[in-house]
Parts: C-alpha cells; structure tokens; sequence
C-alpha cells in the first residue's frame, strides 16, 4: 500500500499520545540514545505533518547508485544512525512549511520502535493490526507467498516488491481492501481517541487542504471534510 502506510504510521504515534508514552509537541531526540548532528531537534508533531524541514530522503541514500528495483532495500538501522549523527540538518526555509518526506514518516517509526524495543512487525501487530482486525497486514512479505498480488510495470511485467528496510514506516504495508476496510470503518467510532487524534487539524497547507497526523484534508466547498492519501511502490499504486 506504499505511503498509506503513513496513515498507520501516526495512527501509533497517536497511540502512544494517549497511552502518555510521548507527547506530540516533543522532539524525538528525547527517546533517542544518539546524538544528533548540530544538535538538531525534530519534534513528533513535524514529522507527522511534514513541516519538519527534513528532505524528502536521508542525504546518504542516492537513488542514482542503486538498485532501482528495490532502491531502499540496502539501507540499513546503522546507515539511517549514521545519517542522524553525522549529517542531519533542517532546511531553514522549510521549517514550519509542508514538504512531504518519506524520511520524516521513517523517522518516526524507528523512533517508536526504539521506544518499545521491537521490530516494526511486532510493534504494528501489537499496536495496530491485532487491534483492528487486520489480519492479513504486514511487513513480511515472505509470509504472503502465493496470495500476494504481483506488481506489474508500465508494460505490464512483473516487477519485485520494494523491501523498505528501516524507512518501513513510511511505505513498507502490504495489505488489502478487507483490512482497510476495517481501518476505515473504525474511524466511524467517535469513542476511538487515537482515530479521533489522527484526524485533528495540526497544520494548513492552503485554502484547500489541511493536515492532521498523516492524514491530508481536504475542504470542499459542501464543508465536508476528507481524510485522504495514496500510496505508490515499484509496480503498485494505492
């Protein structure tokens, strides 16, 4: 489901809001053992609505120099590390403004994990897929095997998935329309505070579309609101 998987993304990062894990407006070098470079700060609450400043990607992974095929899949928890330690930095300008960032989404969900000392599958099984019912959601593509829906190219071959490695947070999701169905469904029950929290306005981006906690709004002019994103990998579109 390629950046859909952001939408689950923050649906933890809420979670862990209202449990009182975290709070959204702090920054998560707090729950992080490592330095960041210049001492840079990033709060929870900018990652969430990519007004962080970061780039799109981690400045030492060059998509010109891989496997374009898989283009994340080499990079690893310490090159991510290394990158925080020794060449992070915010762009000025962009503080405070929308810049989507898969980095940003990837961020967050090492952060998390290394809150809870568990891997991306066990802390999504735990927190997410187990609570709603998404019972045929992963990471682990290797546990689909034969009822996986091939990804087709542009002339229509086949192509393999993208294996997201540590930036699995912000597009690493396979799923299907039962399972988000069920996701969707639940956002219809006004007693679910992590729901509710994802879909609360923190940042306008224009006249049209505002954002929440991954989720983008979009205002039409009957004034009814729609949560909404997409998603693409190698040979997928969501």
């Amino acid at each position: 489901i390629g950046s859909i998987s952001k939408v689950f993304t923050s649906t933890l990062l809420a979670n862990f809001a209202v449990d009182g894990k975290i709070k959204l407006n702090e920054n998560i070098n707090d729950y992080l053992k490592i330095p960041f470079n210049n001492d840079t700060k990033i709060s929870f609450i900018n990652l969430a609505n990519h007004t962080s400043g970061l780039s799109p990607l981690p400045s030492n992974l060059d998509l010109a120099k891989v496997n374009p095929e898989n283009p994340y899949k080499e990079y690893k928890k310490p090159d991510l590390e290394n990158y925080l330690t020794e060449s992070i930095e915010l762009t000025e300008n962009l503080i405070g403004k929308y810049l989507y960032s898969n980095l940003g989404a990837g961020l967050i969900g090492y952060t998390l994990s290394e809150i809870e000392n568990l891997s991306y599958e066990r802390l999504f099984n735990t927190f997410i897929f187990s609570k709603y019912n998404m019972l045929n959601s992963t990471f682990n593509q290797n546990e689909l095997n034969e009822v996986l829906v091939k990804g087709l190219d542009a002339q229509g071959n086949e192509v393999p998935n993208w294996e997201l490695s540590v930036l699995a947070s912000a597009g690493g999701i396979l799923s299907n329309v039962e399972d988000l169905a069920k996701y969707v469904i639940a956002q219809f029950d006004t007693s679910n505070k992590e729901l509710e929290l994802t879909r609360q306005k923190t940042f306008e981006l224009n006249e049209n579309m505002d954002i929440g906690l991954g989720w983008h709004i979009i205002k039409s002019k009957s004034n009814n609101q729609w949560y909404w994103h997409n998603g693409g990998t190698g040979g997928y579109s969501s």
